[in-house]
């Protein structure tokens, strides 16, 4: 008897990107199938790649964040499109990430002290209203 077609969990917008589903976790399975890839690949780039560490459930499943697959997507394009070599494609996200974390902004420790001297008196100044009331 023939297998009845499998309706894809892949689903792809207008512009050919996967559209991931807005859940919490995603299990490799569902991984496997949003990505087009087999989950074997998926387990081996784990143990390739340090940004992709997926959780694991009480029961011992992986248990994908969605950042965890738009890294999966990420790798997949470096390796599968643009010709990377694993090697290659671990360098280019690391230098991503460091370029990621230089162009965020910070404030001054000092800066911050003064906030936060600031907001507290707020927020005493709040509490003795309140108090007062009663």
């Amino acid at each position: 008897m023939p297998k009845s077609p499998r309706k894809s969990a892949r689903k792809k917008s207008a512009s050919g990107e996967v559209t991931i589903p807005d859940k919490l976790y995603f299990r490799i399975g569902e991984v496997s199938r949003l990505c087009g890839l087999p989950s074997y690949v998926l387990r081996f780039w784990e143990s390739e790649f340090p940004q992709l560490k997926p959780s694991k459930s009480s029961t011992g499943q992986r248990m994908y964040r969605r950042v965890d697959v738009e890294s999966v997507l990420r790798i997949k394009k470096l390796l599968y499109e643009e010709g990377f070599t694993i090697a290659g494609a671990r360098q280019h996200l690391r230098e991503e990430s460091r370029r990621r974390q230089e162009a965020l902004p910070f404030v001054a420790p000092a800066a911050s002290q003064t906030q936060l001297k600031q907001v507290r008196q707020g927020l005493r100044e709040v509490l003795g209203i309140l108090s007062h009331k009663r």
